[in-house]
C-alpha cells in the first residue's frame, strides 16, 4: 500500500469519529502539512465521502451524511440490515462486542442518508426485542450520543433517574461506556459535582450534545471496566451460595455456562452448587433460569430474597378479583 493510500485511510478513520477536526490537528496526527490535509480531503470527496469544512477559529473538517452512502461496499438493504443489527446488539449487549457495536453504530448513523435512517427507525419501532431476564432496556440513540461525546471529549446534558425514582438534569463529560453483566454504564466526570460518577444508561434520557469540547481528563483508574465493576460491588454486598440442584452435574454445568463455580455430584439426578461471589439478585436470576427445582442452604439473605421474589411473582400472576 502506498504512503498516500495509507494516509487517506488514516484520515478517513479520524473523520469517522463523530467530531469536528481542526486542520492543524489532523496535520499533527498525520505528520503532514495543512496543505497536504486539504489535498487529501479533496481526494476523499472525489471518492464520494461527504467531508464538510467550516471556517473560523472553531472550524474544521467532519464527515457528514450525504445524498448517498459513501463507498463502503454496502447497498441500501445491507446498510439498513447492519444498522438494525447494531441497534439490536446495543439493546442486548454481548460480552466482547458491546462497545464495538455502539462505535460502529455511531459511525454508520453519521453518514447514513436520511431516507435510510427513516427505514432503520421504522424497522426498530415495529420489532419487539426478546430480552434476557437480566438485561436492562437501553435506547441505542442515547448510547450513540454518549459514545460520540466520549470520542470527541464533549460535554453532554441528560436527565438521570436515581434508584429512588427522582430525576435530575446532569452536565457531564463522558469518558467510557462499560458493560457489566447485562447492563450498560457510563463512566463520566460530573461537571457540576466536580467528581467522577457512574451512571446506569437505562436510567438516562434526553441525552444532548452541548457542542462544548474540553481537554481530556485523566480517568480515576487505568481500567475503566474494573473501576466501574468495583464500584458496583462496593455498593451491593456479594455472597457465595450453596444450593442443591435437581440436575445431574454435567447438565448443571452446561446450563450455568462460564463462571459456574464448583459443582459436586450428589447422585445421578442432583448435585451441590457452590457459586462464585455475586449479589443476591444475580444469584436468584441464575437459579431461576436453570429450569429445575433447587434448595438453597446458604446464605440466608438469598433465601429471604427468593421468598420476597416469590411473593411478588405470585401476586402478579394472581387473577383479577
Amino acid at each position: 500500500m502506498s504512503d498516500t493510500s495509507a494516509r487517506l485511510l488514516r484520515l478517513l478513520s479520524l473523520l469517522q469519529t463523530p467530531r469536528e477536526w481542526p486542520g492543524s490537528e489532523l496535520a499533527d496526527r498525520l505528520q503532514v502539512t495543512p496543505r497536504t490535509v486539504r489535498r487529501d480531503v479533496d481526494r476523499l470527496r472525489d471518492l464520494g465521502y461527504p467531508v464538510q469544512a467550516t471556517m473560523g477559529a472553531r472550524g474544521g473538517y467532519r464527515l457528514v451524511a450525504g445524498k448517498a452512502m459513501p463507498p463502503l461496499l454496502l447497498d441500501d438493504e445491507e446498510a439498513v440490515a447492519i444498522a438494525v443489527g447494531l441497534r439490536a446488539a446495543a439493546r442486548q449487549p454481548v460480552a466482547g462486542i458491546a462497545e464495538a457495536s455502539v462505535r460502529a453504530l455511531a459511525k454508520l448513523q453519521q453518514v447514513l442518508p436520511s431516507r435510510l435512517g427513516r427505514r432503520v427507525s421504522a424497522v426498530a419501532a415495529t420489532t419487539l426485542p426478546t430480552l434476557p431476564a437480566t438485561a436492562s432496556l437501553v435506547d441505542p440513540a442515547q448510547l450513540t450520543v454518549l459514545a460520540a461525546a466520549s470520542s470527541a471529549n464533549e460535554r453532554v446534558r441528560f436527565d438521570y433517574r436515581n434508584h429512588d425514582g427522582n430525576t435530575t438534569r446532569r452536565l457531564a463529560e463522558p469518558h467510557r461506556l462499560v458493560v457489566v453483566g447485562r447492563r450498560w454504564y457510563l463512566l463520566a466526570y460530573d461537571s457540576e459535582r466536580a467528581d467522577w460518577r457512574t451512571f446506569r444508561i437505562d436510567r438516562i434520557t434526553n441525552a444532548q450534545h452541548t457542542g462544548t469540547r474540553v481537554p481530556p481528563r485523566h480517568p480515576p483508574a487505568d481500567d475503566p471496566a474494573a473501576f466501574v465493576t468495583a464500584g458496583l460491588y462496593d455498593l451491593a454486598p456479594v455472597y457465595r451460595a450453596v444450593v442443591t440442584l435437581a440436575l445431574p452435574a454435567a447438565q448443571a454445568a452446561a446450563r450455568l455456562g462460564d463462571h459456574a463455580g464448583d459443582l459436586l455430584p450428589v447422585d445421578d439426578e442432583s448435585c451441590r452448587w457452590h457459586s462464585p461471589e455475586d449479589t443476591v439478585d444475580w444469584l436468584a436470576v441464575r437459579l431461576t433460569l436453570l429450569g429445575c427445582d433447587f434448595t438453597v442452604h446458604e446464605p440466608v439473605e438469598l433465601v429471604d430474597h427468593l421468598r420476597r421474589l416469590g411473593t411478588r411473582i405470585t401476586r402478579a400472576a394472581a387473577p383479577d378479583t
